[in-house]
């Protein structure tokens, strides 16, 4: 949603170009580096407590970010919302998946929810643009009277909980500063990438020891006698390929979606509130995620349906390759429809195979692990296409020709990563059932070790 008011946000506060990536980058670095400490956090202290607490912050500090006066305040703002939604996110998700018994009522529950989210990932480009026609503090404002509405919702319809016992072998404390540093770091120096020219050698330091971190992590894990993230769960190999799965699909429509408002903005001329409109037709998901989704993995299972939204998304970025400097919005049109039917098919029956076959005391974990996977997916998507485009259109005469060509350069990242996305789907095929011919119980513990992939 913010995305269309960077602009007008820049000309008000009289932002550098950086200052004002780093507004959009914050977000994402708050959120990612803190999703799996949030996850196992709902865990351990309560799921109702952490999402109505983290809701709390989320609102105050949108509210604080629409007073901002320089672009300093308008960061860290960015950054604390994004380390809420890191902890409410998950904390939201494992409520569904506790409330209901593995099987098609939770499914359903599941793709609700995603649908609720994959209409806000598109139909936030056109809120966002009505909005700032109104003036961009109103980006942070609206989000304030939502979360107020939600959360006056929550406190009379989420059942209280029971309060968490305290920790017998205490908090594995040295585990979460090491995971919390790690993705930080990570996030971070996957972030960079798209500041191009702003040092490489500190955006590869930052890379280097956050990969250090999780080894250290990973030391510490197998060492405490109460570890932050048990890596037994990283055996459940249907869990890992939906993660895997869920980073190409989301680092790929998002790196479409960044490409391809670049082309209708800068090199066709087209305003924020023009594109938001064209792109509204991407918000299909929205619709279809709820009412048609649920029908085909009901009858035809999470894997199968899954690997349909990824041969969509393969066939919708791979029509726009060959993208004119004149083409019409009738000629784009069947690229956005079908990218947004692919995400409809793909996002929610995701969190499905996220979070299936998870014992109900580790769904905050599953939860954290997914959205982690997500949001390094998308900084990563973000990334690529901004580098590629930054190679192909150095040394280039800056011509509108030159910049159509490395767009279309771009746009092979996308493509690649449905396709590597749709490989990795396509083991989930073998044995995959229906969701009305699974049983509601949880299924026995020889499944945490199917496929034989390590932990």
């Amino acid at each position: 949603m913010l995305a269309v008011a960077i602009p007008t946000i820049r000309a008000d506060l009289g932002l550098t170009t950086g200052t004002a990536a780093w507004v959009m980058s914050g977000y994402v670095l708050g959120y990612a580096g803190f999703t799996l400490l949030g996850g196992r956090a709902a865990d351990l202290l309560g799921r109702r407590r952490m999402f109505l607490t983290w809701l709390g912050v989320f609102l105050i500090f949108s509210m604080l970010g629409g007073f901002a006066t320089d672009g300093w305040m308008l960061i860290g703002a960015r950054f604390v919302t994004g380390v809420a939604a890191a902890f409410m996110t998950p904390a939201a998700m494992s409520i569904i998946t506790t409330s209901y018994p593995e099987g098609p009522q939770r499914d359903k529950a599941l793709l609700v929810f995603a649908g609720v989210g994959a209409g806000g990932f598109s139909l936030g480009l056109v809120i966002g643009g009505l909005l700032t026609e109104l003036g961009w503090r109103w980006v942070f404002f609206a989000p304030v009277f939502l979360s107020v509405a939600i959360l006056l919702a929550a406190l009379r319809l989420l059942p209280a909980e029971a309060r968490p016992e305290p920790a017998h072998r205490g908090y594995d404390l040295a585990g979460a500063a090491s995971a919390a540093a790690a993705m930080l770091l990570l996030a971070y120096g996957i972030v960079r990438l798209e500041h191009r020219g702003e040092g490489l050698g500190l955006t590869l330091g930052a890379l280097a020891s956050g990969l250090a971190l999780v080894a250290a992590f990973i030391v510490i894990e197998r060492r405490a006698k109460a570890p932050l993230v048990r890596l037994g769960i990283f055996r459940k190999a249907a869990m890992v390929r939906a993660n895997l799965a869920a980073l190409l699909f989301l680092g790929a429509f998002f790196g479409f979606q960044f490409i391809v408002t670049l082309y209708l903005q800068e090199l066709r001329g087209w305003s924020s509130l023009q594109t938001a409109i064209a792109l509204i037709v991407m918000g299909c998901d929205a619709v279809l995620a709820p009412i048609l989704t649920p029908r085909l993995v009901n009858r035809y299972g999470h894997a199968r349906v899954i690997f349909g939204g990824f041969l969509l998304a393969i066939a919708a970025y791979g029509l726009f390759l060959r993208v004119e400097m004149d083409w019409s919005y009738a000629v784009m049109f069947p690229t956005l429809i079908i990218a947004g039917t692919a995400f409809a098919l793909a996002y929610g029956p995701l969190t499905i195979a996220a979070t299936d076959s998870v014992a109900e005391e580790e769904q905050g974990l599953a939860g954290g692990l997914l959205y982690t996977f997500t949001q390094f997916g998308s900084a990563v998507g973000i990334s690529a296409v901004t580098a590629v485009y930054g190679f192909a259109a150095a040394g280039a005469d800056g011509s509108p020709g030159a910049v159509l060509d490395a767009y279309r350069t771009a746009l092979v990242v996308p493509v690649i990563m449905v396709l590597l996305g749709a490989a990795v789907s396509a083991f989930g095929l073998r044995g995959a059932r229906p969701a009305g011919r699974r049983k509601g119980a949880a299924p026995e513990s020889h499944d945490e070790v199917s496929d034989g992939v390590p932990g």
